[in-house]
């Protein structure tokens, strides 16, 4: 059964694995521990283990199960590059990508290394299918060389999530970069996002011709600040896509100024 979402940019979740630990500034008010963890030791509940990393086979057939195309954020509530995730259940997590090729498949991960490896071992003949779009999560400037592991992969689409922006990022080179989304942080002790950041990424990502998505302002919850940058709507997908899932959203800025 899929799993409904309020994450603006995808359709559904697939987690085939749960739970996570900590690895850098961004993870350190991390929603998806926030909500486990409210479970924990609940008998028979999803999240009965809390944020304790656990692999779930039975959810591999998942996307095989959706008649309909959908954008899948896979592994909301974990990071599919753990390094306590066996490579062998990795490998079935990309078979039932590939497999269920219907669909746009949307990875993201802190532990770029990983996912450089991983990929460029498996797809080493060529690059990745272009349903199985990879990302990197990219908080503060610490965070920057994600951007070149991410670009190192064999990966047809690429895209960061600067969420939260935790920072002024200063220059960034977005060669072989598809997409960016840029968002402030939510819930209790939520780390204010300043206009200045959001925008010098934004103006960034106008003048290399990368789509940018705006998800939110943020604050003790997720839409009290709005998604309005400079009082407009940006909601750009990477061109790349399927148009029937992918194209622009109405309210894009269609001529990205």
């Amino acid at each position: 059964m899929a799993e409904t979402t309020a994450i603006e940019w995808t359709d559904t979740t697939w987690n085939p694995v749960s739970g996570c630990t900590k690895v850098s500034r961004g993870c350190d008010r991390c929603y998806a521990e926030r909500l486990s963890e409210r479970f924990r030791g609940v008998p028979g509940h999803a999240f009965e283990q809390g944020f304790d990393l656990r692999l779930w086979p039975e959810r591999l057939a998942q996307p095989m199960q959706w008649k309909r195309s959908r954008r899948v954020f896979v592994n909301s509530m974990s990071d599919l590059f753990h390094k306590k995730i066996p490579r062998e259940f990795l490998k079935q997590i990309f078979d039932a990508m590939e497999v269920a090729d219907r669909h746009q498949y949307q990875v993201l991960t802190k532990r770029s290394s990983l996912l450089r490896s991983f990929v460029n071992a498996r797809y080493s003949d060529a690059p990745c299918p272009e349903h199985i779009w990879l990302g990197v999560s990219v908080e503060d400037q610490k965070a920057l060389r994600r951007i070149d592991h991410l670009r190192d992969a064999n990966v047809t689409v690429r895209f960061l999530s600067i969420e939260p922006l935790l920072e002024d990022l200063g220059l960034l080179d977005l060669t072989g970069i598809h997409w960016v989304i840029v968002g402030g942080e939510s819930g209790p002790g939520f780390r204010v996002l300043e206009p200045a950041w959001v925008s010098g990424v934004r103006d960034q990502c106008v003048e290399q011709g990368v789509p940018f998505f705006f998800k939110q302002w943020g604050g003790i919850r997720p839409k009290s600040g709005g998604n309005l940058l400079d009082g407009d709507g940006w909601s750009q997908y990477p061109r790349l896509a399927a148009p029937e899932i992918g194209e622009v959203r109405s309210d894009a800025r269609q001529d990205g100024r």
